[in-house]
């Protein structure tokens, strides 16, 4: 059996993860982990599946990618073994350019590696204002600590007025 990840973008409309779903069976396919949602008035995300036939597969999602769902095939990799703890990271503060830049400069400049990351907007309880929220969860190299991330996050907290806070991943 293969791993797979299936990558999706389409019109936003109901009855598209079911489409999907129904590809994956016919190909013989199990579906294993997914990250679908609208997005900007898109259906994206993606889906890992492991199928016996890559072949039946790309036959099954063409009846789905002409329905006007893109889907593209990749194969899954192994991932790399180790690393250090895994932390939970999230950000809340009005929303500015630069903010995603700022803090993802700071966490490649430590070697951390980003493994889930969410971001959205919502309105700020008092003046209607956008406030930023991002949550991410980061895979930390084995010589650096959630206090040594904590403390660089900090440092520019201040400067693009965000309240962060970092915590063990099994702490939530």
């Amino acid at each position: 059996m293969a791993n797979l990840i299936l990558s999706v973008t389409g019109s936003d409309r109901p009855g598209l993860t079911q489409a999907l779903a129904a590809a994956v069976l016919s190909a013989g396919g199990n579906w294993l982990e997914s990250h679908l949602s609208r997005l900007g008035g898109l259906y994206v995300g993606s889906v890992l599946v492991e199928a016996d036939s890559v072949e039946a597969l790309r036959s099954a999602v063409a009846a789905v990618d002409a329905e006007g769902l893109e889907v593209r095939i990749a194969p899954a990799l192994d991932a790399p073994g180790g690393g250090g703890d895994e932390v939970l990271f999230a950000l809340v503060g009005q929303d500015r350019l630069g903010i995603v830049h700022q803090v993802t400069a700071i966490l490649s400049g430590l070697d951390v590696n980003i493994e889930a990351f969410e971001t959205r907007i919502s309105a700020e309880p008092h003046s209607g204002g956008a406030l930023f929220h991002l949550n991410a969860r980061l895979r930390l190299p084995p010589a650096l600590t959630g206090e040594n991330v904590q403390v660089a996050l900090e440092a520019i907290s201040a400067e693009i007025m965000v309240d962060i806070s970092l915590a063990p991943a099994g702490a939530l």
